[in-house]
């Protein structure tokens, strides 16, 4: 019984929604960039007569957007959303779908030890992740050099920004996972991903606008923040923080996985 080519197929239209969303997403920011850069200065007139709170919340302080990657660390945010809530929705979906459609113990009374299952749907989780990923790098390259017009970026300073993706991603799949086996039965996947993407998205918003460090500790979106890494060339020390989030998780998860009382359907 191959586990990972099953849940593979199973997930394949779904990975293929998202890598589409994302590439749609970078094309139309890439495109707009390219119309209002040619008015640079009143787009930083503009912006300075916004509150700055509403500028810390969308990552657009000491930004210039009128630069390519100025812009697209700007537009990389809502991407991360995206990146966040496909990963938080296979994180609990993957070891919850068999409670949830009653086919636990048909897979479990199989001759395969639990951590092959739970390897298997992983690996298979981690795939779909690495193809979205895969196109969000393609996108960025490829629409940025396609309507940045004479304008010059750092290649570099953009290979940081998106390498990060892959850790960003697993925090989401790992959190999604440890909760899911923390609650009884996940019947409904999508409150439980919107509300851990969202609510890290709006802990980082208000974090920035209340200046709450304490905030910013505790959401990836604030580890893996695009303004900072397109300001600084470098990832903000707080990058540990999600390291930490997908070691503890993942031990977490294997832990509660291979103790959990699978329910027989009545």
């Amino acid at each position: 019984m191959n586990i990972y080519r099953h849940e593979f197929k199973m997930h394949l239209r779904s990975d293929i929604i998202w890598s589409i969303s994302q590439a749609a997403m970078i094309f139309l920011f890439t495109w707009i960039f390219s119309s209002i850069a040619v008015d640079a200065a009143l787009l930083t007139e503009t912006l300075s007569q916004f509150p700055k709170e509403l500028l810390i919340a969308f990552g657009m302080e000491n930004l210039d957007l009128a630069t390519v990657l100025g812009f697209f660390s700007f537009a990389f945010l809502f991407s991360q959303i995206l990146l966040a809530l496909q990963a938080a929705n296979y994180g609990f979906g993957i070891l919850s779908v068999e409670e949830r459609e009653l086919t636990a113990d048909f897979l479990l009374a199989k001759p395969i030890s639990r951590r092959r299952i739970l390897f298997s749907k992983v690996l298979s989780a981690f795939t779909g992740l690495t193809i979205t990923n895969i196109v969000v790098w393609i996108s960025s390259f490829v629409f940025i050099n396609m309507f940045k017009g004479d304008r010059t970026y750092e290649t570099s300073t953009l290979l940081k920004l998106l390498l990060g993706i892959v850790v960003f991603q697993l925090v989401f799949l790992t959190l999604g996972m440890f909760i899911s086996l923390l609650v009884k039965r996940v019947r409904n996947v999508t409150p439980f991903s919107m509300g851990l993407a969202f609510g890290m998205y709006v802990l980082s918003a208000f974090g920035g606008m209340l200046g709450d460090v304490k905030l910013e500790l505790i959401t990836p979106f604030k580890h893996f923040d695009p303004g900072y890494i397109i300001s600084n060339q470098a990832y903000p020390s707080t990058l540990w923080i999600s390291v930490a989030y997908i070691v503890v998780s993942a031990i977490g998860t294997y832990v509660l996985y291979q103790r959990r009382d699978i329910p027989a359907p009545v």
